[in-house]
């Protein structure tokens, strides 16, 4: 079996695809808990949405780069901590998966969550939130 060297344009490439889309993410989770609303907006294409599942004041799908800073604005706004537990990379995109704690006087926030970033030109065009507790999401963004 022949082995090829990883200096080889196909190789060198993919690697620096993966590390580009993961720092992307990293970018965006470091934006985020720095509350650096300029650092997310040039992450994003102008046309880029997030949706969010759930029925209350964060749910349903922010559509323009303003308005996924904006949503990630009221987000913060409920004064949640951001831990990242890990970055994966996919051929295409990337996904965080994060752990989102917070208190609101009685109310409590303690959610599992995977944000999937889909990318296009090495920007974000799409973010799709993916919960472990809806009902108590529900309960906490009133």
């Amino acid at each position: 079996m022949t082995m090829k060297p990883l200096s080889q344009a196909g190789v060198v490439a993919q690697v620096t695809d993966y590390n580009a889309k993961f720092d992307i993410a990293r970018r965006f989770h470091a934006a985020l808990a720095a509350r650096d609303w300029s650092a997310i907006h040039a992450l994003l294409t102008d046309d880029a949405q997030w949706t969010l599942p759930g029925d209350n004041t964060i749910s349903g799908t922010a559509n323009g780069a303003d308005a996924v800073v904006d949503r990630a604005r009221k987000i913060a706004g409920y004064g949640l901590n951001f831990e990242l537990l890990h970055i994966l990379v996919s051929r295409d995109n990337v996904a965080l998966s994060l752990h989102n704690t917070a208190r609101q006087g009685d109310r409590t926030l303690d959610q599992y969550l995977a944000t999937v970033c889909r990318l296009k030109d090495n920007k974000i065009a799409a973010i799709e939130t993916f919960l472990s507790d809806v009902d108590r999401m529900n309960a906490f963004f009133i």
